[in-house]
């Protein structure tokens, strides 16, 4: 079992960045395929990057490539979310979640644990 805790959220400009983080407890943490989801108000949750577990892997949602970068620090228990060039429509609670299956699922049913989420808002 894995606990989440996300961090790093908050106002920013359009154009601007953030960078997100998520603390995983357990000693297990690189035998868990990590991905990062966001739900804005009104809409359902939807996956943004994923990023399997020791070979650095990475898939993106077309709404954020070339913008967004997901890593992991597996000695850290660690995996963040650097996004940079920021939009308004990027505004949403940004979720950080675990899974063992191996692949990077782009549902959010696939994934087991869940972290409490952080709000990241971009105004124009």
């Amino acid at each position: 079992q894995v606990q989440l805790v996300e961090s790093g959220g908050g106002l920013v400009q359009a154009g601007g960045s953030l960078r997100l983080s998520c603390a995983a407890s357990g000693r297990t943490f690189d035998t868990y395929v990590m991905a990062w989801f966001r739900q804005a108000p009104g809409k359902d949750r939807e996956f943004v990057a994923g990023i399997t577990e020791s070979d650095r892997i990475t898939y993106y949602a077309d709404s954020v490539k070339g913008r967004f970068t997901i890593s992991r620090d597996n000695a850290k228990s660690m995996v963040y979310l650097q996004m940079n060039s920021l939009k308004p429509e990027d505004t949403a609670v940004y979720f950080c979640a675990a899974d063992r299956s191996g692949v990077i699922d782009h549902s959010h049913i696939a994934y087991d644990y869940w972290g409490q989420g952080t709000q990241v808002t971009v105004s124009s």
